[in-house]
């Protein structure tokens, strides 16, 4: 084991306050709205300090130092757009969610499109989900088995079971009070790790940030694997490789469709009312930016402290032998002081199961409310979706850890790579089919169908071609803009060929949100 007893109190006494918090919630849970929603009473900084421990996850608090350790800051780029989407869902997406006929995303989906559109799309976010659990946790017991010596399918086990145990137990309240208990501990574990560095290269941070701009760590260049040199991205637009501009446009394309997702309107749903909700977008956009800010320059203080303090290991990572991935967990068990690095190991915790309660409840949602209580049992009483949306917690914790392992075999220079990669692939255009629904008056469930078979055919060609098995056309990148560009361009065409009879559109789209005496006004 390479953690000290002191560092194991800390990092035990962060699962007990964790547990207790969420565990408190369990004996309100009499009712799924309770269970799901947490009675509609969030205040909107919470819900806002929510959304930014579910964004910031164990992928920000491992993969971003990791990367920036390696390259530079370029994989910051499409989070430069994500100030301006928050306050775009701000502006439309909040005002139209709380002020519409919609309880849910998809049940937006339903009532615009009809049941088949509403059904692939609610399985299209499950299998996302799956996945990011799966990323998440395998981040978390890479962590977890470093600092213990401990096998990581058994660190996997140990990180689904106890975020699924208060997810599962203390529903939709436990996992915002502890979201917000978290995003506090990872915050300070980050700041804590940039003040060690700090303090230990001589000069401080004008040293840090002298040699670090001198070797352009602090630039927007990406790593030539054949050269081993950082090189400036190409300007302009190419989707055959990745330039400033596409990267950004990638952050706004993943950003909006993390907007349309469950997870999201979710917590909107939740808050007090739309002013609240909206504060709380107000809260994410100005605090994410400055967060992952600060994670990318930790690895840049790492890069600079092991240049003065060389090691195996570090050698390793900017050879290209070793995962970068392992470098903060190295840092943390061999620099930092006792209790300190308990402390950030708690942080590093709090990233990933911030995030992992997060996709638990909203999964466990979208599949009671949204599938199994609309089309597979139907007219139970509430007591029967209860005890489902719990056994589907349990479900939804087995299959995040049963994934973790796959991301051995991931082919990527870092997982950050690889986890940008699959999700767009999992995508499905969905963004596209929200976007086609809330902007426009055309089309029925015919010209979505057709656009969701033309977004299949595109995903599958492009997973093909990320495995090899066809020739590269563009970069796996931009999978997501672009499947969301085919969904949204053959909804419209396919809605000029196939018009749409006259159906009620009253607060389904951005040009028929007429006020109604149930609208939720600020």
């Amino acid at each position: 084991m390479n953690v000290h007893w002191i560092d194991l109190l800390v990092i035990a006494a962060y699962f007990a306050v964790t547990l207790v918090v969420g565990l408190r919630f369990s004996r309100k849970n009499r009712s799924t709205e309770r269970y799901y929603l947490g009675d509609r009473s969030f205040p909107g900084w919470a819900v806002g300090l929510s959304f930014i421990g579910g964004t910031i996850s164990s992928v920000t608090f491992t993969a971003y130092p990791a990367d920036s350790f390696k390259t530079s800051w370029v994989r910051l780029l499409p989070n430069l757009a994500f100030p301006m989407v928050a306050l775009l869902a701000a502006w439309l997406f909040v005002p139209f969610f709380r002020g519409g006929r919609a309880s849910s995303a998809y049940h937006y989906l339903h009532l615009r499109f009809g049941a088949p559109v509403s059904v692939y799309a609610a399985l299209v976010y499950l299998a996302a989900q799956v996945v990011r659990m799966a990323t998440i946790t395998y981040l978390l017991a890479v962590l977890l088995a470093n600092l213990l010596g401990l096998d990581l399918v058994l660190c996997a086990a140990l990180v689904a079971g106890f975020t699924g145990l208060y997810a599962t137990k203390g529903g939709f309240e436990a996992v915002v009070w502890t979201e917000v208990l978290q995003t506090i501990v990872l915050i300070a574990g980050a700041l804590g790790c940039v003040l060690v560095v700090l303090n230990a290269v001589p000069g401080g941070f004008a040293e840090v940030w002298a040699q670090a701009v001198g070797a352009e760590k602090i630039s927007f260049r990406d790593l030539n694997a054949a050269t081993g040199a950082l090189e400036p991205l190409c300007g302009g637009f190419s989707f055959s490789e990745k330039t400033a501009a596409m990267l950004m446009l990638v952050g706004a394309a993943q950003y909006i469709a993390g907007q349309l997702d469950q997870d999201t309107v979710q917590r909107w749903c939740a808050a007090k009312s739309a002013k609240e909700a909206r504060k709380s977008m107000w809260v994410l956009g100005l605090g994410a930016l400055p967060i992952w800010t600060t994670f990318m320059f930790l690895g840049t203080c790492l890069w600079v402290y092991y240049q003065q303090h060389p090691d195996d290991l570090s050698r390793e990572v900017l050879a290209g032998t070793r995962k970068a991935e392992d470098i903060l967990p190295h840092f943390i068990i061999t620099a930092l002081p006792h209790g300190v690095a308990g402390l950030v190991i708690s942080a590093a915790l709090a990233a990933g199961m911030s995030s992992l309660g997060t996709c638990v409840s909203a999964a466990g949602m979208v599949w009671v409310n949204d599938l199994y209580r609309k089309h597979l049992v139907r007219d139970r009483d509430d007591a029967h979706y209860l005890t489902t949306g719990k056994l589907t917690s349990v479900m939804l914790s087995l299959l995040m850890m049963g994934g973790a392992v796959l991301f051995h075999l991931a082919d990527g220079k870092t997982l950050m790579d690889t986890s940008i990669t699959v999700t767009a692939m999992f995508g499905g255009g969905i963004a596209g089919a929200f976007l086609f629904g809330i902007l426009t008056r055309l089309g029925d469930h015919r010209a979505v169908l057709a656009g969701m078979a033309a977004t299949l055919a595109f995903t599958a060609y492009a997973a093909l071609m990320q495995f090899k098995v066809l020739p590269r056309t563009f970069d796996p990148y931009y999978t997501a803009i672009l499947a969301n560009v085919v969904m949204f361009a053959v909804c419209f065409f396919a809605s000029k060929c196939l018009p749409a009879p006259p159906r009620d559109l009253s607060r389904l789209t951005l040009w028929d949100r007429e006020e109604s005496p149930n609208h939720d006004t600020p």
